[in-house]
């Protein structure tokens, strides 16, 4: 597949999660998929994304860089939000957070086959709750 394909493909992935089109992931996504090492099936994958999007409502999906080569996709991803229910173990406080996500894809025919990503879930816990190691 061509990079620039591929880059669209990847740019529609996330029109349809930052659309909460959920049942549209078949089509970006294979069943099953590998997520961190964990093999999980379509349903499974759109159950983790649909939490995300229940505990922060306005989670939006924001491309900071992106680089293709092959059938891979590395992406810097910036969210800025504001976390409704306990997001990850970690309760709400109507703070807004910003934070980015680091993930790399492999595509195999044309749909993402397995996914790593990185949360830096510490910066997250300490804008929440203003504690951390510098609190």
């Amino acid at each position: 597949m061509a990079e620039l394909a591929l880059e669209d493909r990847y740019r529609g992935y996330l029109t349809c999660l930052n659309e909460r089109r959920f049942h549209d992931l078949p089509e970006f996504v294979h069943d099953p998929v590998v997520h961190n090492d964990r093999t999980l099936t379509i349903a499974e994958f759109q159950d983790l994304l649909r939490r995300d999007a229940t505990e922060i409502p306005d989670l939006h999906y924001a491309i900071e860089r992106l680089v293709v080569q092959g059938e891979e996709v590395a992406c810097r991803i910036r969210f800025d939000c504001t976390p409704t229910a306990s997001f990850r173990g970690i309760p709400p406080t109507g703070r807004s957070i910003s934070f980015v996500e680091h993930v790399f894809y492999r595509y195999r025919d044309g749909r993402i086959a397995e996914i790593w990503s990185l949360i830096d879930m510490e910066a997250i816990r300490e804008q929440l709750t203003g504690s951390g190691p510098d609190a």
